[in-house]
C-alpha cells in the first residue's frame, strides 16, 4: 500500500507573492546581465594571453582550468566569506556578479579560441604583409570574422548563467530563489513560491533557448 502526498494550491497566496517575486526576478536579471558582460571581457582577456608568449599563456591557462574544474558555489563562498578575511570586503551582489564573471569567463574564453582559431591563417598573412598594427588587425580583421559563430555558444552560457543565478542565494543575495525560500519560511507555504520560481524561470529560459537555436540554424546557413 503506498502514501500518496497531497499537494494544495493556494491561488490566492501565490497572486499575492507574485509582484514580490516578479521585483526578485529583475535582480537576477540583472546579476546575468551584468555578470555576463563581466564573463565576455574576462574570457577575452584570458584568450588573448593564453596565444601570447609562455610567461602568459602558462599561468593564464592555469587559471582558465582551474576556475572550469572547481565549483561556482566553492568560488562564491570564497570570494564572499574568505577575502574579508584579508581585507576585501564587497557586498553579496557585487560578488555574486564578480563570481559569475570568473566562472564563466573561463568557458567563454574556450568560445574565443575557438572562434579566433576558426579565422582563416590567410587574413593573418595578408594582415601582416599590409604592416597593418596589432591592435588594428584584432579590431578590424580578426574579430569580427570570429565572433559571428560564437554568438551561439555565448547564448548557450547566458541562459546556463541565468539559470545559476538561485546559488547566489547561498550568499544572501536576494534574488528570486532566495526570495522564494525567505517567503516559504516566513509562511511555511512553500508549493507556491517555489512553484513559480520554477515557472519564471521556464517562462524566460525556454523563449531564449529557442532564440539561441534559430540563432544556430541561421550561422550554419551562412557558412
Amino acid at each position: 500500500m503506498f502514501d500518496f502526498i497531497t499537494f494544495s494550491w493556494d491561488g490566492e497566496f501565490a497572486l499575492r507573492i507574485l509582484p514580490q517575486l516578479l521585483r526578485a526576478t529583475l535582480i537576477t536579471i540583472q546579476a546575468t546581465v551584468v555578470g555576463f558582460a563581466l564573463a565576455m571581457v574576462i574570457g577575452l582577456v584570458f584568450a588573448l594571453l593564453r596565444r601570447g608568449p609562455r610567461v602568459t599563456a602558462w599561468p593564464a591557462g592555469f587559471v582558465v582550468e582551474f576556475l572550469r574544474s572547481t565549483p561556482l558555489l566553492v568560488q562564491l563562498y570564497v570570494l564572499f566569506f574568505l577575502l574579508p578575511a584579508y581585507g576585501v570586503r564587497l557586498d553579496a551582489f557585487t560578488t555574486g556578479v564578480i563570481g559569475l564573471g570568473l566562472h564563466y569567463g573561463a568557458y567563454l574564453s574556450e568560445v574565443y579560441r575557438a572562434g579566433i582559431a576558426s579565422v582563416d591563417t590567410g587574413q593573418w598573412e595578408a594582415a601582416t604583409s599590409l604592416n597593418f598594427g596589432r591592435l588594428h588587425v584584432w579590431r578590424t580583421i580578426i574579430l569580427p570574422q570570429a565572433m559571428p559563430p560564437m554568438v551561439p555558444a555565448f547564448g548557450n552560457y547566458f541562459i546556463v548563467m541565468f539559470k545559476e543565478t538561485p546559488l547566489l542565494s547561498a550568499i544572501t543575495v536576494t534574488e528570486l530563489m532566495q526570495t522564494a525560500k525567505i517567503i516559504g519560511a516566513r509562511s511555511f507555504n512553500y508549493v507556491e513560491p517555489y512553484t513559480l520560481v520554477g515557472l519564471i524561470f521556464l517562462a524566460l529560459s525556454y523563449p531564449s533557448a529557442l532564440l539561441v537555436n534559430r540563432l544556430e540554424a541561421r550561422f550554419a546557413r551562412n557558412r
